[in-house]
């Protein structure tokens, strides 16, 4: 806020816990949020390079509540007023705790799994799952990538069973994923009275986050994407959570009424993607039985509902609601599924683009989509020429803004080459760029610890490997391509183009790379100047997590 940061300690969830803990010792103390949530388990962290425990033990709390948790924290709190102790809530999903094996259940070792499918009818009943131990996969490359596999095998609420997996001399106790909000608890759960504004602590001091949301509406929760470096689907789910088209509309009325200086304008309708809303499986049968990571790799299941029908007819009545000027879509669209609508791509383009629209096609190249789960560029080119369509029907120059990542487990050099090339040809020019970042659980990130590709099988002695980008040079190769027109980056990749055997892409052919020779000063600024397609300028866009380029 106000310019400052750096107010929230590192690892803020064993912080707050510890103090809790100090201020009240005898207070039970619940865990939740996006950093319990996604630490809830054994888990590589980035910052430290290393496998650490679940949270839950170095945060010394008694209770870990994953995912959104509204219906769990609800539970906890009435049954804890009632005198319940934290053990005795083991039976509430989303949990996890520290607690022995009940008895009666079947211990399931993960070790002897290629897939949790295998099992899925030898062991009907109580069975339970136990992951190798964290003592096991902080020491071993292939127990973390098999744990990591069957974990999110058993992601799916209709057919999850418990995971157990040990720390030291206690056993971690995780209850299967929470059952998905219906769209009445979704509207509860909206409807509640926020205040919409910052904490007054804060003053007149403006918050970025604060200023990017304040006027942005959620309507549905969870991904059935898959993208494996994304951790989206660890916290929310697959099941796609929706709201009703009443409480969206009572929303935008209550930021038109109560959000100091509203101008009209709502800055995103949408969820951790734009149009998911209301698609589903078409048989709740096969989708409680369903096991696959992707509802949309390697292609869109055709028990897949991907109508745009009730989207399209959400946009058009919020539309409609008085003192509202425009309404944007800020969040990514997936254009694989947006392709099987052009009516929607249309209604999109003519009413809720201003000027660019971002999505996300993260690479070129077969190899790294393949290991993202992502649809290949033909989908992309097939998407442009549909949105660039809309546009011209609706008389606007608008444009995409590709998102790309670097340095992505299953990328070579020479996908990043071809990135590079294939952007140049297309006359893109990145200002930003993205390096992947392993969060935690994200699948890509278990990838990226082990060396592995869990999305194959995961025996002893018969594991996939992958390639992984972690050398600084490596990794600053890597977004030196997507820079290519950078003259501060030219060194770096001659030097890489000669040692791959490249040396004729450097030259000043509109088909070579980069230029034999530095300019006079080289500057970023300098690696915009000079349009790369004839009488216009080359278009410059940003990627993944930075604020658009203005117009």
């Amino acid at each position: 806020a106000g310019g400052e940061g750096g107010k929230r300690p590192d690892r803020c969830t064993i912080v707050y816990s510890q103090r809790c803990r100090e201020a009240y010792k005898d207070v039970p103390v619940v865990l939740g949020g996006i950093e319990a949530s996604l630490r809830r388990i054994a888990h590589y962290d980035y910052w430290s390079d290393k496998v650490r425990r679940s949270i839950l033990a170095d945060a010394k709390a008694d209770l870990l509540l994953y995912g959104n948790a509204e219906r769990a924290v609800v539970e906890v709190a009435e049954r804890m007023a009632a005198g319940a102790a934290p053990r005795e809530l083991d039976d509430i999903r989303g949990v996890a705790l520290f607690r022995p094996v009940p008895e009666g259940y079947t211990e399931l070792p993960a070790d002897n799994l290629d897939s949790a499918d295998e099992a899925a009818g030898r062991h009907p009943g109580n069975t339970v799952i136990r992951l190798p131990s964290y003592e096991t996969v902080e020491a071993d490359k292939d127990a973390y990538a098999r744990a990591s596999r069957v974990l999110h095998r058993e992601a799916n609420p209709g057919n999850a069973r418990p995971l157990v997996q040990r720390h030291g001399d206690r056993d971690l106790w995780l209850n299967p994923p929470p059952i998905p909000l219906s769209s009445d608890e979704m509207d509860a759960v909206y409807d509640l009275p926020y205040a919409r504004v910052p904490h007054p602590f804060y003053g007149g001091d403006k918050i970025p986050a604060y200023e990017m949301i304040k006027t942005s509406v959620t309507v549905m929760r969870g991904c059935f994407g898959g993208c494996t470096f994304c951790s989206i689907t660890e916290h929310e789910g697959r099941v796609i959570q929706n709201r009703s088209e009443k409480s969206i509309l009572r929303e935008i009325e209550n930021i038109r009424d109560k959000t100091p200086g509203f101008s009209g304008v709502i800055s995103d309708i949408g969820g951790p993607t734009a149009n998911m809303y209301r698609m589903a499986c078409k048989d709740p049968k096969i989708e409680a039985a369903c096991r696959l990571p992707s509802c949309v790799f390697p292609d869109i299941c055709p028990n897949l509902n991907t109508s745009h029908d009730d989207l399209i007819r959400l946009y058009r009545k919020v539309r409609e609601v008085k003192g509202v000027k425009k309404v944007m879509v800020a969040s990514g669209v997936r254009y694989d599924l947006a392709v099987r609508s052009p009516e929607y791509i249309e209604e999109l383009v003519t009413h809720h683009v201003g000027g660019y629209l971002k999505i996300a096609p993260e690479h070129t190249e077969r190899g790294p989509l393949d290991v993202m789960m992502k649809p290949g560029i033909g989908t992309y080119d097939r998407f442009k020429e549909m949105f660039d369509a809309a546009a011209e029907k609706a008389g606007k120059k608008y444009y995409l803004i590709p998102y790309f990542i670097a340095a992505h487990p299953g990328t070579t050099d020479e996908d990043m080459l071809n990135l590079a090339l294939w952007l140049k040809k297309n006359r893109y020019r990145a200002d930003q760029v993205q390096t992947f970042l392993p969060s935690p659980m994200a699948t890509a990130t278990a990838m990226f610890h082990t060396g592995v590709n869990t999305l194959k099988g995961v025996r002893r002695g018969a594991t996939e490997k992958v390639e992984t980008v972690r050398g600084g040079r490596q990794r600053r190769l890597h977004k030196a391509f997507l820079r290519y027109h950078d003259p501060d980056n030219w060194p770096l990749l001659r030097e890489a183009l000669k040692s791959m055997g490249r040396a004729d892409l450097i030259g000043p052919r509109e088909d070579q790379l980069v230029p034999v020779n530095q300019p006079a000063a080289s500057s970023r600024k300098g690696a915009r100047k000079g349009p790369s397609r004839p009488n216009s300028r080359p278009l410059k866009f940003t990627t993944k997590g930075v604020p658009l380029p203005k117009r």
